[in-house]
């Protein structure tokens, strides 16, 4: 029996036991909420995107704050209470429809009546693009389109949000571009934002003026030698001293051009986006901090001018000899969009773009109040004892922005969809997914929760209008990637995924395959440009995917398609031959590993392992395509060269355990270095137990066994690094490092436990991930706070990461044995799979 999506998550916690707060999908955008009760920030419906915040609730004039929060896949609830009323929202975004939808119940606690104003602040900071749809995809900021991650979480807390915290070099003259910055640990991405941007960004002002700078100051005191006077070039740029600014800081300097009319940097605090910036442009100074810019007079070549730049919390004023030039403005006055109030509608437009919104209200204000780039909507309500009244808010925008909502009507349809959508998910022949999931009939309750959930993640997951190719299921977000996809993250539920959406995936992976993934992590499925850098597993997690789509769908003929310049087949022929049966190193670069532990590089157990993997499941398959019936017009193997590719494979997987180190660990070994390292981590564990149990020694097993058992797993989660690895210390994030674990490595910790023998307790891990989610679904990363666990927010981790359906995927492949992989061609899929005292498993 299916479970009603009500009961599958979301029960009411806390706000101060969670780190990272809800988001909302609904199956063309996504966004998040606030810590207020009503605000949004980071909403992308692409072609859509939303900057700053949507606007908080007042209450009598202060803004309370959200005590507990609710997530549901159609809306989150927040409220709060205190002694006089009881203030519950709820927040949705309309299913398939560019509409959010606010519903606020105000309760009067108190037995005599009251009065009491609730104002909504009413701000749609929108705009239309077709381009930036990268990992780090374009925000609209008063000053223009870019992804700054750091000022709109600072935005989002509603701290002053011009000035970042912490040290930052100054740089003069070119800076380097946003995302490259690696002052501080390589590891953390609070220091270091790879430019996962799409193709189609360009940075402004990527050269330095030509002239000089001299007598750097920060309050006065030197920065520079008084005496030094720094020449600037078109390219060239001068690293001064690291230090913070706060709001009450000077920063001062004498500038001289060497030519009127010309463009360029003079200074930059740091390099990300929100940095303080000050330039020219043609001719004209500006200053530029948080998203907002201004720009001052044109002062003349050959000249000194002083220079000086006061920041405030709110603004950023630049004086240049002592005269104020240019001042940044609160980003809801700066002018870039308007607002106007007419017959109970407010309309906000956006100067830059064909970005438009309108608010509606299923409950007249009793006034309306414009404050710039939006408005206010007020209601006097007069509460009996006890008594409870509702109002309620719409926000359509894009091209849905001037049809009427019936408020009631598609506030109520959103919990009526998600339930027909999430039955359709489990139905043979249903209209919205060209496929199904298998249905699970347990009588373990908490199996069946932790199935279930995993299972709702890729639904939720899931967009249907962003992407040429179809449907497609998104890697992360709201804060990052509304386009994206990663090779990896999708091979995490790869069977699933081809259970599910099996027409979709066809699609899906013909573009991946003609897409340069020997340079790209994954791509923007909306133009379908590369993203990002390599990731070593990029040829097996592909492999997996064109693996599983054909041996759930036994679409033989997907093998002689083209993608790009080859075949898939030929495609799959690439991957499995990279090793003739040695060790493959691959690169010394973090970033294309797992990014945050700077030894887990080189020649490493976990790729290996996959490797021989791929190796025994290519020549089962061309040991299958040498029957004539079944072979792809393209396929001509011989018994002999398969049989060559099984010995290549053994005498690789034997290389690979021959990196085994007591304890469970593995060696990884470094060439040119006279000591190899040893490291305690899940992926290893996870890829070695998957691709190599019948090829371990008892004792290595056993002690692999031991070392998860002992090492990793915690509370209702696990590590991926043990806390006592030499690598800990300088593993900084909660996914991949020892404060907590990535949403798949449960699933693929659990798998692998099952293949080694031990299907009892993976099937304890399995029972208890659902416990992990923070009151909804997994996110990126699960960090481990003392004897709890919670979704972690540090970095830039994801809320939402569709590699958690790994939890499902360990359930149906590890627990109840469903391999439809190259081995198994010549079987035909099971209706049920039952295994006694555990369950049953329906397709």
């Amino acid at each position: 029996m299916i479970p009603v999506l009500q009961d599958v998550a979301g029960e009411w916690i806390a706000a101060s036991e969670l780190a990272h707060l809800p988001s909302l999908r609904n199956q063309i955008g996504q966004g998040h909420v606030n810590a207020d009760l009503s605000s949004m920030s980071w909403i992308a419906a692409p072609p859509y995107t939303f900057g700053y915040h949507t606007g908080r609730l007042h209450i009598d004039g202060v803004v309370p704050m959200a005590q507990r929060f609710r997530w549901k896949p159609w809306g989150v609830q927040r409220s709060h209470t205190d002694d006089r009323l009881t203030i519950l929202t709820d927040t949705r975004m309309s299913l398939g429809e560019d509409v959010l939808l606010w519903e606020i119940t105000v309760t009067n606690r108190t037995d005599s009546a009251l009065e009491t104003l609730v104002s909504q602040d009413l701000f749609a900071p929108v705009a239309h693009s077709e381009t930036g749809w990268g990992w780090l995809y374009d925000v609209p900021w008063n000053s223009g389109n870019y992804h700054d991650f750091m000022t709109l979480e600072r935005v989002r807390s509603f701290a002053p949000h011009l000035v970042a915290p912490g040290k930052r070099t100054l740089r003069l003259g070119v800076p380097r571009l946003p995302g490259l910055q690696r002052d501080g640990s390589a590891m953390s991405l609070d220091d270091a934002l790879p430019r996962h941007v799409s193709a189609d960004t360009v940075y402004p002002h990527r050269t330095s003026v030509a002239g000089a700078i001299r007598s750097v100051t920060l309050d006065g005191s030197p920065v520079s030698a008084p005496e030094e006077v720094i020449t600037l070039h078109p390219a060239g740029e001068v690293t001064l001293e690291a230090f913070e600014l706060r709001p009450g800081a000077v920063l001062a300097c004498e500038v001289r051009l060497d030519r009127d009319g010309q463009t360029g940097v003079l200074l930059t605090h740091g390099n990300h986006p929100d940095s303080l910036q000050v330039g020219v442009s043609e001719g004209s100074l500006w200053v530029g901090i948080g998203g907002e810019k201004a720009y001052g007079g044109a002062p003349a070549a050959g000249v000194w001018h002083h220079v000086a730049v006061h920041l405030s919390a709110d603004r950023v004023l630049l004086v240049v000899d002592g005269v104020p030039a240019a001042s940044t403005q609160p980003w809801t006055a700066a002018g870039r969009w308007t607002a106007t109030y007419q017959a109970g509608h407010l309309t906000i437009v956006d100067s830059r773009s064909a970005g438009r919104a309108v608010y509606s209200f299923g409950t007249l204000p009793g006034s309306v109040e414009l404050l710039g780039a939006g408005g206010q909507a007020n209601w006097r309500l007069r509460l009996g004892a006890g008594e409870a009244r509702t109002v309620s808010v719409a926000c359509s925008f894009g091209a849905s922005a001037d049809r009427p909502v019936d408020f009631d009507r598609v506030f109520a349809r959103g919990e009526e969809g998600w339930e027909r959508l999430w039955q359709n998910a489990f139905t043979p022949g249903n209209p919205d997914f060209s496929g199904h999931l298998p249905t699970l009939s347990t009588p373990d309750t908490d199996l069946a929760k932790s199935y279930y959930m995993a299972a709702l993640l890729a639904v939720y997951m899931r967009n249907t209008r962003v992407s040429p190719l179809g449907p497609v299921f998104l890697t992360g977000g709201p804060r990052l990637g509304p386009t994206t996809t990663f090779y990896w993250d999708h091979t995490e539920w790869s069977r699933l995924y081809a259970l599910l959406e099996p027409a979709g995936l066809r699609s899906w992976l013909l573009a991946a395959l003609a897409s340069p993934y020997s340079s790209a992590f994954g791509f923007d499925t909306r133009h379908l440009g590369p993203l990002g850098n390599h990731y070593a597993s990029n040829e097996y997690s592909l492999f997996r995917l064109v693996e599983h789509y054909v041996g759930v769908t036994s679409d033989l003929g997907f093998l002689d398609v083209p993608a790009s310049d080859r075949t898939v087949l030929e495609h799959l022929r690439g991957f499995a031959t990279r090793s003739s049966g040695a060790l493959i190193d691959y690169g010394s670069d973090p970033w294309e590993l797992l990014e945050c532990v700077p030894n887990y590089v080189n020649v490493v157990a976990g790729f290996n392992a996959a490797q021989v993997g791929m190796m025994r499941s290519f020549a089962a398959l061309e040991h299958f395509l040498g029957q004539p019936a079944a072979s792809p017009s393209t396929a001509s193997p011989s018994t002999a060269d398969a049989a060559a590719a099984d010995a290549a494979a053994d005498a690789l997987a034997a290389a690979v355990i021959g990196l085994a180190a007591p304890g469970g660990r593995w060696r990884i070994v470094h060439p040119g270095r006279s000591r190899d390292d040893v490291i305690g981590h899940c992926l290893d564990f996870g890829l070695v137990a998957a691709h190599l149990q019948d090829d371990l020694p008892p004792s290595v097993s056993a002690a692999m066994i031991d070392f998860v058992e002992t090492r990793l797993l915690a509370a209702t989660w696990m590590r991926a690094l043990a806390l006592d690895d030499p690598a800990a210390p300088l593993a900084d994030r909660p996914d991949h490092g020892a404060a907590g674990a990535f949403g798949a490595w449960p699933g693929v910790t659990a798998y692998g436990l099952a293949r080694l023998g031990r299907p009892d307790l993976a099937l304890n891990l399995l029972r208890e991930t659902h416990r992990s989610a923070s009151g909804a679904l997994w996110g990126q990363a699960q960090e481990i706070v003392g004897d709890r666990v919670r979704v972690a927010e540090a970095g830039v981790s994801n809320r939402d990461a569709v590699s958690g359906v790994a939890t499902a995927e360990a359930i149906v492949a590890g627990l109840f044995g469903y391999e439809p992989g190259f081995r198994a061609l010549a079987e035909s899929r099971p209706e049920v799979i039952e295994v006694p005292g555990l369950g049953r498993l329906r397709f």
